[in-house]
């Protein structure tokens, strides 16, 4: 019996291993979102006005708002997180003011972003 469940925890462990993720997995990611952005833009920006007129004619536009609203959302957040990432820890940063500013600081990285992000199209 013991030894049937050391091998089951010997499987346990070697499928619950944790398991690194690929180096350019968050270049792939940015590169995704930005494209569904993009489609998701150019989707509502060909949309005729006058087709609104008919609510069968409402999925697609709003489709496109849910999608590029979304991957817009996950690449703000994305690139804020890296650039936090990026940024030298300091001996302060153990203390509780520290919290405050770098809450203050993600905000602002994610407002920079968005306009950016917004700036572009």
């Amino acid at each position: 019996m013991t030894e049937a469940a050391h091998g089951f925890e010997g499987l346990l462990r070697e499928a619950l291993a944790p398991v690194e993720p690929p180096a350019d997995l968050a270049e792939r990611l940015e590169t995704t979102l930005t494209s569904i952005t993009e489609m998701a833009a150019d989707e509502l920006e060909a949309w005729e006005l006058s087709a609104m007129r008919d609510p069968r004619n409402w999925a697609r536009p709003a489709a496109a708002v849910v999608a590029g609203s979304a991957a817009g959302a996950a690449l703000v957040v994305l690139r804020a997180r890296r650039r936090a990432r990026t940024a030298t820890p300091t001996l302060d940063s153990v203390r509780w003011p520290s919290v405050s500013r770098s809450a203050e600081r993600t905000v602002r990285d994610l407002a920079r972003e968005t306009r950016r992000l917004l700036g572009e199209r």
